[in-house]
C-alpha cells in the first residue's frame, strides 16, 4: 500500500497549489470559494449544469484561473487532466447543437465551472477541494499528511461522440465505453445471461448524486467466473477508472481492491450489447463501485462515476477521527 512517505511530495504539491489559489483571491471571492471542512456543503455534489456554490471561472482573472487549474491538475494524471479540459470545452460544441435543435436549456458556458476550498490548506486539520460543473465533479480530502479521499470522481460527455464540425470524431471518454463492449463481446451466452441484469439501460447512473452509495449486493458476473482473457479486459476497465488519479493514489486504491479480492468484483450490464444502442454497466466489489450510462440523447451522452462505498468525501477516515477524539 502507498505509504505516507510515498504521498508526501504529492500532498505538499496539492497543499501548495491550494494555498496559492486561496491567496490569489480577494475577500469577496474567498467568501464564495471557502467553507469549513465539516460544512454540509462538502457532501453535496451534482453533475448537470446548475447554479452552484463556489467560485466560478467566470469570476476569476486569468492568474486565478491558472491557479485553479493548477490545483485540479495535482490530483489527476496528465491524461485525465486533458480529459477534464476537453469535457469543459464540449460546452462550446453542445451549446450550438442544442440551439440548432431548438432545444432551450441551461446556458452552456465553459466558464461555469466552480472551485471550492474546504478548511484551510497547510494546517494540521483536514482540508479539501472540489472542482465541479457540467459533467465534472472532483473531490479530494487531505488530513495528517495523507490524501484520505478522492471520490466521488465523475466524468461525463455530451456529445459522447462529436459527429460534425472541426472536432468531428472526438470521443473524450471512448476507452471506458469500448473496453466494456470488448468485455461483453468476449462473454459466452451463459456469462452474458448472468451479466445482463437490465433489459434496458437505466435513464442515468443509479447512485445519481447521493452523498452515500446505496446499492444492492453485487450483481452480475463475478470476475472469478471469467477466463484469463476476460480477466485482462476487465482489469483494463477497472484501471481506466482508478488511473484517473495520481499514480501514488491509484497504487493505494489497487492495493485496497486486491485486499478485498479483485475476483469478487462483479460486472453487470443493461441494455444494448452493440455500439449505438442505449447501454449501462456497473463494476461493484466491496467498497469499489463504478457506474457508466449512455442512454440520453440517442445514446450519445455519457455519465460515468467512480465511488468508494465507505469513504466518499473522506467519511470513513473522519468518522474514526471524530469518534476517537471528539466524542465524550
Amino acid at each position: 500500500m502507498a505509504t505516507v512517505q510515498d504521498q508526501s511530495i504529492l500532498v505538499e504539491t496539492m497543499t501548495d497549489a491550494g494555498t496559492s489559489f486561496l491567496n490569489s483571491l480577494n475577500a469577496d471571492q474567498k467568501s464564495k470559494a471557502c467553507f469549513e471542512y465539516l460544512d454540509g456543503e462538502r457532501l453535496f455534489w451534482y453533475y448537470p449544469p446548475m447554479n452552484r456554490h463556489g467560485l466560478s471561472l467566470r469570476d476569476m482573472d486569468d492568474n486565478q484561473r491558472e491557479k485553479a487549474f493548477d490545483l485540479m491538475a495535482t490530483g489527476l494524471t496528465e491524461r485525465s487532466y486533458k480529459q477534464a479540459k476537453q469535457i469543459i470545452q464540449l460546452e462550446t460544441i453542445l451549446g450550438p447543437l442544442e440551439k440548432e435543435r431548438g432545444h432551450i436549456s441551461f446556458k452552456r458556458d465553459p466558464e461555469l465551472y466552480y472551485f471550492t476550498i474546504f478548511g484551510t490548506p497547510d494546517t494540521d486539520g483536514p482540508w479539501g477541494w472540489r472542482a465541479e460543473g457540467h459533467h465534472i465533479s472532483l473531490h479530494f480530502s487531505i488530513y495528517q499528511g495523507k490524501i484520505i479521499s478522492m471520490t466521488p470522481f465523475f466524468f461525463g460527455a455530451n456529445p459522447a461522440e462529436v459527429r460534425k464540425g472541426p472536432h468531428n470524431g472526438l470521443r473524450v471518454l471512448s476507452d471506458r465505453e469500448d473496453i466494456a463492449f470488448d468485455l461483453m463481446n468476449s462473454l459466452d451466452e451463459g456469462q452474458k445471461k448472468t451479466a445482463i441484469i437490465y433489459g434496458q439501460a437505466p435513464y442515468d447512473i443509479l447512485t445519481y448524486n447521493s452523498s452515500k452509495v446505496s446499492l444492492p449486493a453485487e450483481e452480475g458476473l463475478p470476475i472469478s467466473k471469467m477466463n484469463g482473457t476476460q480477466r485482462e479486459i476487465v482489469t483494463s476497465l477497472i484501471t481506466e477508472y482508478i488511473n484517473q488519479v495520481h499514480k501514488e493514489l491509484a497504487k493505494q486504491k489497487f492495493e485496497e481492491l486486491k485486499e478485498h479480492g479483485i475476483e469478487n468484483v462483479h460486472f453487470a450490464w443493461g441494455g444494448a450489447t452493440d455500439h449505438g444502442g442505449e447501454h449501462y454497466y456497473r463494476l461493484h466489489g466491496g467498497r469499489f463501485v463504478v457506474e457508466f450510462d449512455n442512454r440520453q440523447n440517442g445514446a450519445n451522452h455519457i455519465h460515468s462515476v467512480w465511488r468508494d462505498v465507505d469513504n466518499d468525501f473522506g467519511e470513513d477516515v473522519m468518522r474514526k477521527h471524530l469518534l476517537a477524539y471528539h466524542v465524550i
